[in-house]
């Protein structure tokens, strides 16, 4: 046999037209070794885990079945599956966290706080419950939404910053509202009132005779005092903002250069009013959470 028929490509023996040949090459043994690998692996698979339907069940496989506790405390036996594998792992992680949950659950905010154990455990559960339930309006480091959602990271608490007030607002919610006043008064009212507002917190620049006009109002017919007392420190009971501290959740007071720019803020507010609703958590949270929860959103703002 020459040396140009060694180097020739086998053929099937196949033609069409007279030179259109098939080629016989075979795949490569890598390949097919591979091959016959994914089916062994698919035979063992089969074999082990639940895999073909049948009828209305399905093969079950020769792995053990698993056995959890549901959150609701309901054991169940399944044969395995990914779900039932991940309510086990859940359940194990409870059992490991309970007898912190169970000693949290007893011990006052004060002896949370000094005990390290107690309270790094308390922080860190308190913060992923704060990214699933809270963060949505509150953001991730509670700086909330200006105009929106309150700000939960500075000193201002619209229904008290203790651990007693906020334990309440998570547990059963809050509803505030302010009437808007566009109907009732004139602009030129309005403006007056959004004067004194501004005086309230020391700003620079208003005008003298505006702000004791809208004092009168503030303190008189407008009503404003009954809400955010005589002094405008607010009040807790009612969620009221304190008007004296500089710290400003609806109007961007402190993003304005001038101050028309303020007074246009402040004025927007007075005139639409506000609306707020924070839901309750009872029904979704256990106590340990919301007290966990609690101890969280008073370390973000320094509490009070």
């Amino acid at each position: 046999m020459s040396k140009d028929t060694k180097q020739t490509v086998q053929t099937t023996g196949h033609a069409w037209d007279g030179d259109i040949q098939e080629f016989n090459n075979p795949l490569p043994n890598w390949w097919l070794w591979g091959f016959y690998a994914t089916v062994v692996f698919a035979v063992v698979y089969w074999v082990l885990f639940p895999t073909f339907p049948i009828g209305k069940d399905y093969t079950k496989g020769m792995l053990n079945d698993i056995t959890y506790v549901t959150s609701d405390g309901v054991e169940k036996t399944t044969h395995w599956n990914t779900r039932a594998l991940f309510m086990r792992e859940m359940q194990e992680a409870r059992e490991m966290q309970q007898p912190y949950l169970d000693k949290i659950q007893k011990a006052s905010y004060a002896v949370i706080s000094k005990d390290q154990d107690m309270r790094a455990f308390a922080y860190s559960t308190a913060k992923v419950l704060f990214a699933d339930n809270c963060a949505a309006c509150h953001q991730t480091g509670g700086a909330g939404v200006m105009g929106l959602y309150p700000n939960l990271a500075d000193d201002a608490w619209l229904w008290g910053g203790s651990h007693k007030q906020i334990e309440t607002s998570i547990r059963d919610g809050r509803v505030g509202s302010m009437p808007g006043y566009k109907a009732r008064f004139s602009d030129a009212v309005i403006t007056d009132l959004s004067s004194y507002v501004l005086s309230l917190s020391g700003q620079d620049g208003v005008n003298a005779t505006s702000v004791k006009r809208g004092k009168t109002m503030f303190e008189g017919a407008a009503g404003c005092f009954a809400c955010h007392t005589k002094a405008g420190s607010g009040n807790h009971a009612m969620g009221s903002a304190n008007l004296t501290d500089k710290i400003w959740s609806i109007s961007n007071v402190s993003g304005q250069n001038s101050i028309e720019e303020k007074q246009s803020v402040v004025k927007k507010v007075i005139a639409s009013g506000i609306t707020r609703h924070m839901p309750a958590w009872k029904e979704r949270l256990s106590e340990v959470e919301i007290k966990m929860l609690t101890f969280y959103t008073h370390e973000l703002g320094g509490g009070q």
